[in-house]
């Protein structure tokens, strides 16, 4: 009896580079779907990439030491040596700027990650909760709001003490309680769907039903709003830098940079604001618009056909 020998290349050797393949295949039609149809927003993208690049190497781009005094180049005007010129220190700024970047990068992403895990943690399970529970958190929250968030973020600096962390804390306290709102109000619709239910009758414990069905399914509108407040807490840590609250100096700070030219030098030397003001502008401004083509992206009734 003769036995058939399966001459055939293993399938498991086939099927990963196949599903591979595929899945890269899928991931560059997204992106090119999503440039072809928004643009503008695609735009606002590569403006933070080029941000995120700029903070990460930064060392490499610098041309000088951004804290470097050079007083003999005092007040030095923009041109190739100096491409943005130099402050009253004669520090270069445009090595200033790039390393402003990380700043910024920095109190924008740890204060909004911050505050979304935290508000909607918080609010996800208070609207699982329900009961005295829900009303209590909420409670507690009304009271935040009714703070002015620039007022709030004022008041816990100024106790905490000025400083690169505790900026960042402050401003992720104030976008706290908006993230619990919107999740909140996404996990009570939620909540009530089949598989939810679903997940309860075969005895789920409620941590697994949160953190499984009720949370995941709450994320695209947090992840959206999470985008377009990237911008405000930037613009929010140049607003506390500019008050003499944000980073202290000599570090480099958007916000610092605009408050020290506007303060002495914006007649004799226009560009310690003008040239702060602009990356402050385009970095801002990227973020709202890929916000805005995130929402449309992932928003169903947006979405188109």
């Amino acid at each position: 009896m003769r036995m058939k020998v399966d001459n055939s290349p293993d399938q498991g050797t086939e099927v990963q580079p196949q599903v591979y393949l595929q899945t890269q295949q899928n991931w560059k039609f997204n992106i090119w779907t999503f440039v072809r149809k928004q643009p503008l927003g695609a735009a606002g993208g590569l403006s933070l990439l080029i941000l995120v690049l700029t903070a990460i190497f930064a060392p490499l781009i610098q041309t000088f030491d951004p804290l470097l005094q050079d007083v003999p180049n005092r007040l030095h005007p923009p041109d190739s040596r100096f491409l943005f010129g130099t402050d009253s220190f004669g520090r270069d700024m445009f090595s200033r700027i790039v390393h402003g970047a990380r700043v910024s990068l920095y109190v924008g992403l740890f204060s909004v990650t911050i505050g979304t895990a935290a508000g909607t943690l918080t609010g996800v399970t208070s609207a699982y909760a329900g009961g005295k529970v829900d009303l209590f958190v909420q409670r507690i929250v009304d009271a935040m709001q009714g703070i002015p968030g620039l007022i709030l973020i004022l008041a816990l600096v100024v106790a905490l003490g000025s400083s690169l962390n505790n900026v960042t804390l402050a401003i992720a306290v104030a976008f706290t309680p908006r993230m619990v709102r919107l999740s909140r109000s996404q996990a009570l619709m939620v909540k009530q769907e089949d598989y939810v239910l679903a997940a309860k009758s075969i005895g789920s414990s409620p941590v697994r039903v949160i953190l499984r069905h009720v949370l995941t399914n709450s994320m695209t509108p947090v992840i959206v709003l999470a985008t377009g407040y990237l911008g405000t807490a930037i613009v929010t840590e140049a607003g506390l830098s500019f008050l003499g609250l944000g980073v202290p100096p000599p570090h480099p700070s958007w916000g610092g940079m605009l408050q020290f030219g506007a303060r002495q030098y914006q007649e004799a030397a226009p560009w310690l604001t003008i040239f702060p003001g602009i990356a402050l502008t385009i970095t801002v401004f990227g973020f709202n618009l890929f916000g805005d083509a995130l929402r449309d992206a992932l928003d169903p009734q947006l979405r188109g056909h």
